[in-house]
């Protein structure tokens, strides 16, 4: 005869074994509903939508010459932009007047990544007051934007890093370059600072408006498309629809992560972003710049910010003093092609305008613009 205890341990026992099971049914059903969204996330935005370039660099009076740039299995479409040639050289060592010609043929030269969802001719401006102070430019559709053939795979920070690394080997093999600095802006700054770990032609960096990192960017775009996800849910969720959107490609979220890089890179870094982003919030340079900081030393190079007290995401460049800061940063670590001070007030003085604005990018998930960015976007 079976004791009440033991019928009531039984009970018990039963109870728990239902529970335990409800939970598991329970988790692999959030599980499998998490990966049913990371997978329409990954579609709905891992594959980037080109927008046409419909300007070009002879609107402004500039030299250049179009350039196919081999970047591994594809290449990129560009413009490169010499240098004036009465561009005078900060230092003149050759000895022989034949050295010397061809030494003040070579110049610094600034690559320029533009965002996602965005083009080369976007990001013109700053080629323009670069070249002003003295500059070779190269500006390039990173895969998938502008000029360059459509992806089929969902894409991110891994592969901006890898075709501005491309694009600085390239730049570094030329014989009129003597240095190559990167300046990128938002995902394309976030892949300067990758790139520049990986591929030392790299010299210097300027990021403007970068994300910290995948995870919570993917975080913000819940926020962008009126998802009200608690915070307990939103932030795993990020992580693994972020994780979920590198898959095709293979990489890891620490490969998608500025903050990680930077915590790598030793060189020359300046970081500038505007206080009114409400795409990426200024929080994200300064967890990049604490990462950056954290392990120099006394050789390595300097990590500095600008902060923009009434910029958003984008035009950063219309500000005087952040095209002051960004030309002299690139002469004093590129050695030239003039004073940083001089390089400095040239940009300076370079009047620039933002193009057209349509909603592109991730400014059309939000589908609302916020105060002090016109257009909600990240790219």
């Amino acid at each position: 005869m079976t004791s009440p205890t033991n019928m009531s341990r039984s009970k018990r026992s039963k109870r728990f074994r239902r529970l335990r099971l409800a939970l598991i049914v329970g988790s692999l059903a959030g599980l499998a509903a998490a990966y049913r969204f990371a997978l329409r996330y990954r579609e709905r935005i891992g594959i980037p939508t080109r927008s046409p370039v419909d300007s070009s660099p002879a609107e402004f009076g500039l030299d250049f010459s179009e350039v196919e740039i081999p970047a591994g299995d594809h290449h990129l479409a560009g413009w490169f932009v010499p240098a004036a040639p009465d561009a005078p050289k900060l230092r003149r060592r050759a000895a022989s007047a034949a050295a010397q010609t061809q030494e003040a043929e070579r110049r610094p030269v600034i690559a320029i990544v533009h965002g996602w969802e965005s083009n080369r001719g976007r990001t013109f401006a700053h080629a323009r007051y670069l070249h002003a102070a003295g500059f070779h430019c190269l500006v390039f559709d990173v895969r998938g934007h502008g000029d360059n053939p459509p992806e089929t795979l969902a894409m991110s920070v891994p592969e901006f890093a890898e075709d501005t690394a491309a694009a600085a080997r390239w730049l570094a093999a030329r014989p009129d370059v003597s240095a190559v600095g990167v300046l990128g802006h938002s995902m394309g700054a976030a892949g300067a600072i990758v790139a520049a770990v990986r591929e030392p032609a790299i010299e210097a960096v300027v990021s403007a408006s970068a994300p910290a990192d995948l995870v919570r960017i993917t975080r913000k775009t819940f926020e962008m498309a009126g998802m009200n996800i608690p915070e307990p849910i939103a932030t795993p969720l990020a992580w693994f629809t972020a994780a979920i959107l590198l898959v095709p490609r293979r990489h890891s979220v620490e490969e998608a992560s500025a903050t990680a890089a930077a915590g790598r890179y030793r060189g020359p870094l300046l970081l500038i972003h505007g206080a009114q982003d409400h795409g990426v919030p200024v929080e994200h340079l300064e967890l990049i710049g604490r990462a950056a900081a954290k392990h120099r030393g006394p050789d390595d190079g300097p990590v500095e910010t600008l902060v923009l007290p009434d910029f958003g995401h984008r035009w950063l460049y219309e500000d005087a003093g952040c095209r002051r800061k960004t030309a002299a940063f690139f002469a004093r670590w590129l050695g030239g092609p003039v004073s940083p001070e001089v390089a400095g007030e040239r940009a300076a003085e370079c009047v620039v305008e933002r193009p057209a604005d349509p909603i592109y990018g991730f400014g059309a998930l939000a589908g609302k613009s916020a105060p002090g960015d016109r257009a909600l976007n990240l790219s």
